[in-house]
């Protein structure tokens, strides 16, 4: 694990940064949970294992998140404190949400709380990612290929998002209006808040933050 981002006099705030969006990404999950409109394609992946081993989905994201990281080996993508963290933070503030967070009854409740938490989520993957304090499982697999292929970070992440849903379809994962747009709209997303969080380099230029290319 290269120690160099760990000597930046920056470090508080990326660890803010990290912390924070690592957080808001599980909360955010759980917001399109809520929803019950169609989970993202991570959770309906998530929702599928957890029903075969009797998991909360949160729980059943911690593991599949470490099994994700088997897939960085042959992208050569490198774990940081980010990576870890992202393993257990997300997958626990997903259940932490979910058990404080009622599920409304109106439809308009309902969309709105799908919105946000789509929206909550791509400013998430952007905060956390900007950090630079490692990618999480999910996103390392994402910006490996991202840079393996040459391809831009929306067209990447919206292919992985259809692959998910597929395998979590087939082991009974749930579908909905939200998953659809939810692999539509968070590759943009992610993308956008990668730019508008990039913490400068220390030569005060922006540095170079995988999805900053179209």
């Amino acid at each position: 694990m290269p120690l160099a981002p760990y000597r930046d006099r920056r470090l508080p705030r990326r660890l803010v940064q990290l912390y924070a969006g690592l957080a808001l990404y599980g909360g955010s999950s759980a917001l399109i949970i809520r929803g019950n409109l169609g989970l993202e394609p991570w959770n309906v992946l998530g929702q599928g294992v957890g029903g075969l081993v009797g998991l909360p989905i949160g729980t059943a994201s911690i593991v599949i998140g470490a099994a994700v990281l088997l897939l960085w080996i042959p992208l050569r993508q490198r774990p940081g404190l980010g990576t870890v963290s992202n393993v257990f933070v997300v997958g626990l503030a997903i259940d932490a949400t979910t058990a404080a967070v009622p599920e409304p009854r109106s439809l308009a409740a309902r969309v709105g709380l799908l919105t946000a938490g789509i929206v909550l989520n791509g400013a998430a993957t952007g905060l956390y990612i900007a950090a630079r304090l490692g990618a999480g499982p999910r996103d390392g697999l994402m910006t490996g290929l991202h840079q393996a292929t040459g391809r831009s970070v929306r067209l990447v992440r919206t292919a992985i998002e259809v692959a998910v849903v597929a395998a979590g379809f087939a082991l009974g994962g749930s579908l909905g209006v939200g998953t659809v747009a939810y692999a539509l709209a968070i590759g943009p997303l992610a993308q956008l808040f990668l730019r508008v969080f990039a913490i400068p380099a220390a030569s005060g230029r922006p540095p170079a933050v995988a999805g900053a290319t179209p």
